[in-house]
């Protein structure tokens, strides 16, 4: 019999929304980076760390499925702008690394 007290289980812990979001961010930032090895190092239940992440995503805890974005929003023009400039970016980026090993390759006497 688990004993509530204001609507969480006695013997739970509460993390801060800050740690939370830390926590996440720190999943997501080391490529290779398994759930299980980050809730190790913070010491947090597995299914915890994974509940985190998938509130960050808008997505239900327990929840399989992302959550489908809504393509009326107002932000999606914007996001699509974005997007198309990220491509824009990345070609002028190819063409100098081109330009740049053409360049290393004639200079070599």
């Amino acid at each position: 019999m688990r004993i509530w007290e204001n609507g969480v289980p006695v013997g739970m812990k509460q993390y801060p929304a800050e740690f939370k979001a830390d926590a996440v961010a720190l999943y997501r930032s080391g490529p290779g980076a398994t759930i299980k090895a980050v809730a190790a190092d913070l010491g947090v239940d597995t299914e915890t760390l994974r509940n985190w992440i998938r509130a960050a995503d808008g997505r239900r805890p327990g929840s399989h499925f992302a959550a489908q974005p809504d393509a009326s929003a107002p932000d999606s023009t914007e996001v699509a702008a974005l997007r198309k400039r990220v491509r824009e970016l990345e070609e002028e980026r190819d063409i100098l690394r081109k330009a740049a090993r053409y360049f290393a390759t004639e200079t070599r006497w």
